[in-house]
C-alpha cells in the first residue's frame, strides 16, 4: 500500500480525528489561514478573483477554512488520493466554494495558472528532502508577485532526542484529547510514509526558492506553520 491508498482508506472518517491528532488544531490551521489571507484580500480589493492552490489537499479542510475567512476565492485542490479528493469536492461544493480538483502527485507538474496563495497542510512531509525542495521551487514560481506560500506541517526535531520528545508530547496530548490506542496506532501506520524535515532547513529551502519574508509563524512541538512571499 502506498501513501495515497493509505489515506484513501480513511477518507470518509479522516476529519473526525483531526482535533485529537492535531492537538494545536485551532492555532495551527488558524495561523496558516492568517498568513494566506492578505494577498487574497488584496486581489479582491483590486477586483480580481483570488486564486488558491492547495497541495495535498486531502479532504479540503484547509481550503474550506481559507474560503470561510476570505469569501470569494477560487480554489484548486491537488491530491494523489482520489477518495480524499472526492470528499474535498463534496465539501467545497456544499460550502459554495468555486473549485477544481486535480488528481496528481506532489512530484508532478503543478496545475497551470498563477496563484495568490499556495497552501498545504500535513502533506509535503511525505516527500523526501530533494522532492520537498523541488516542490518549493515550483510553488514559488507559480505565485503572483506578492503571493504567499504557506505550509502547515508536521516537522522533525533538530536532533534525535528532541524528535523523540516531540513524539512523546504528541501521544500525551492526543490521548488527553480522547485518542485511544487504536486511533494512535492507525495514525502511526500512516506516519510510516512520513519524511519530515526540521523547520530551519525548510525555511532555508524557501529562501533558496526565491521567496522573501520567510519565517516560521507558529510552532508547537512537531506542528509548525512556515512560509514566505514572492517579491513584488
Amino acid at each position: 500500500m502506498g501513501v495515497a491508498e493509505a489515506f484513501d482508506a480513511v477518507a470518509g472518517r479522516y476529519d473526525e480525528a483531526r482535533r485529537r491528532l492535531v492537538p494545536c488544531f485551532d492555532q495551527f490551521y488558524g495561523t496558516a489561514v492568517e498568513v494566506a489571507a492578505p494577498p487574497l484580500r488584496a486581489a479582491l480589493a483590486s477586483g480580481r478573483t483570488p486564486e488558491v492552490l492547495d497541495l495535498g489537499a486531502g479532504t479540503g479542510l484547509l481550503s474550506l477554512l481559507v474560503a470561510a475567512t476570505v469569501p470569494g476565492v477560487r480554489v484548486t485542490v491537488v491530491d494523489a488520493a482520489p477518495a480524499m479528493l472526492a470528499v474535498a469536492a463534496d465539501q467545497l461544493r456544499a460550502a459554495g466554494v468555486p473549485h477544481r480538483t486535480v488528481h496528481a502527485d506532489l512530484t508532478d507538474p503543478l496545475p497551470a495558472g498563477r496563484y495568490d496563495a499556495v497552501v498545504s497542510a500535513l502533506a509535503i512531509h511525505h516527500l523526501d528532502d530533494d522532492a520537498k525542495r523541488a516542490l518549493y521551487r515550483r510553488a514559488a514560481g507559480a505565485l503572483v508577485p506578492g503571493g504567499v506560500l504557506v505550509n502547515a506541517e508536521q516537522v522533525a526535531g533538530p536532533s534525535p532526542d528532541l524528535d523523540r520528545r516531540y513524539d512523546d508530547v504528541w501521544v500525551a496530548q492526543a490521548t488527553a484529547l480522547g485518542s485511544d490506542d487504536a486511533e494512535i496506532a492507525a495514525a502511526r501506520e500512516r506516519m510510516a510514509y512520513d519524511r519530515p524535515a526540521p523547520v530551519a532547513a525548510q525555511c532555508d529551502w524557501l529562501v533558496e526558492a526565491g521567496l522573501v519574508d520567510v519565517d516560521c509563524f507558529f510552532k508547537a512541538w512537531r506542528f509548525a506553520v512556515f512560509g514566505g512571499r514572492a517579491a513584488v
